[in-house]
């Protein structure tokens, strides 16, 4: 019989085989769905819910969680690809413990010879007298300060529709916002470039430049449907 093989084991969060898999599911118009590490009490959602995958930039995936109608980011390292935990590895056992062998008696020692009483002497003074010598006072060590906790990461999230509607999000930890606030697209396209980053730049003037393309072409539009019902209402003045 040809040997069996071997299950590869689940990872605890998201690999980068896992990101690389999700993304190529969204490039290629298929579902892609992960799961909660951790609850969630504020937004009703348990451990192991199942979240779709809406999008992937670096190790931030950005879910729609099942009963949530709003799209939060993540970190890789808080969903994983599967909806249980994978099983925590046994503790290896110890060794049972050798017992020792018992040890032999050792001979009893011959029994000294008594010694002679000592000769009283002068009485020795005490150190609590007068011309006692003050000990010097032992100096404690200071104490050494706790370092203070660093401060939580904070992670911020933009994102944008076809119909130029942007939003922003923020995460401070693991908490997670209850919903993403509004910003206009001018306010999204001066921070970009402010940040400096030729790729996310571009990114964000391509889709701004869609939608100015979009909303010139309805206003043409409207124009044209504009210019027709003054002339149909200058006709119906004249009969």
């Amino acid at each position: 019989m040809p040997p069996r093989r071997r299950s590869t084991p689940v990872a605890e969060s998201l690999t980068p085989d896992d990101l690389t898999k999700l993304a190529t599911a969204l490039a290629d118009g298929r579902r892609a769905t992960v799961y909660l590490r951790e609850a969630v009490p504020s937004l009703g959602l348990e451990e192991g819910s199942s979240a779709k995958v809406v999008s992937i930039a670096g190790t931030t995936v950005t879910v729609s969680p099942r009963g949530v109608d709003d799209e939060l980011p993540y970190e890789a390292d808080e969903l994983r690809i599967t909806k249980d935990a994978p099983p925590k590895p046994e503790p290896a056992k110890k060794a049972p413990q050798r017992k020792a062998a018992p040890r032999k008696a050792a001979p009893a020692a011959a029994t000294p010879a008594p010694k002679p009483a000592p000769t009283p002497s002068a009485p020795t003074p005490s150190s609590s007298g007068p011309d006692a010598t003050p000990r010097p006072a032992v100096k404690r060590a200071p104490k050494k300060a706790t370092p203070k906790k660093a401060t939580q990461s904070v992670t911020v999230t933009v994102y944008g529709t076809t119909d130029n509607d942007w939003f922003v999000s923020m995460t401070r930890g693991a908490k997670k916002p209850p919903r993403s606030r509004p910003v206009t697209p001018e306010a999204v396209d001066a921070a970009v470039r402010e940040l400096g980053d030729a790729t996310t730049r571009d990114a964000v003037t391509s889709v701004l430049s869609a939608a100015h393309e979009e909303a010139q072409r309805r206003v043409e539009e409207l124009s044209r449907e504009l210019a027709a019902a003054k002339q149909a209402l200058a006709a119906l003045e004249k009969a």
